[in-house]
Order: structure tokens, then C-alpha cells, then sequence
């Protein structure tokens, strides 16, 4: 029984704040659109640098790749001119 009164008082309570956040004026209103506004244009500011960022480090990516080929292609001819030059007769 304890919980069925406690459960009533809650919803009553709830309902209350319901009826009550439905009774925003006009201006209060507008000062939340507003607020909306700031946190969507901060983020999308965000999410296009988190893009940018992104962007950047596949670029930074790729130069990092090509300077490892080309060092791998550098050694490998260099173990190839080895090879060449350890078969040669002495």
C-alpha cells in the first residue's frame, strides 16, 4: 500500500513538472532556441575539425608510407648489390 501512495505521489509530482515546463514563456523559449543554436554551431565547428584532423593525418599517413617504401626499395637494392657482389669470384 506504502508504494501505491508513493507512486501516485510521484506521478502527481511528475505531471506537475510536465504542466509547468508547458507554461514556458515566450521569451524563455527563445533564450532556449537560442541556446540550441550555440551548442549546434559549436558542433558542427567540432565535427569539421575532427574532419580536418582526420584529413591531416592521412595525409601525414601517406607521406609516412612513401618515406618507408622508398627507404625498403633503397635496402633492398643495396642487399641485392651485396648478394651481386658476394657471388663474384675472389
Amino acid at each position: 500500500m506504502k508504494f501505491l501512495i508513493k507512486g501516485a505521489m510521484i506521478a502527481s509530482v511528475a505531471a506537475m513538472g510536465l504542466s509547468v515546463a508547458a507554461c514556458d514563456s515566450k521569451k524563455e523559449n527563445a533564450q532556449e532556441a537560442a541556446a540550441d543554436d550555440v551548442r549546434d554551431a559549436s558542433d558542427a565547428a567540432a565535427d569539421a575539425m575532427e574532419s580536418t584532423a582526420a584529413a591531416s593525418e592521412d595525409a601525414v599517413q601517406n607521406k609516412a608510407d612513401a618515406v618507408r617504401e622508398k627507404g625498403d626499395a633503397k635496402a633492398d637494392a643495396m642487399e641485392n648489390a651485396a648478394d651481386k657482389n658476394d657471388k663474384a669470384p675472389e
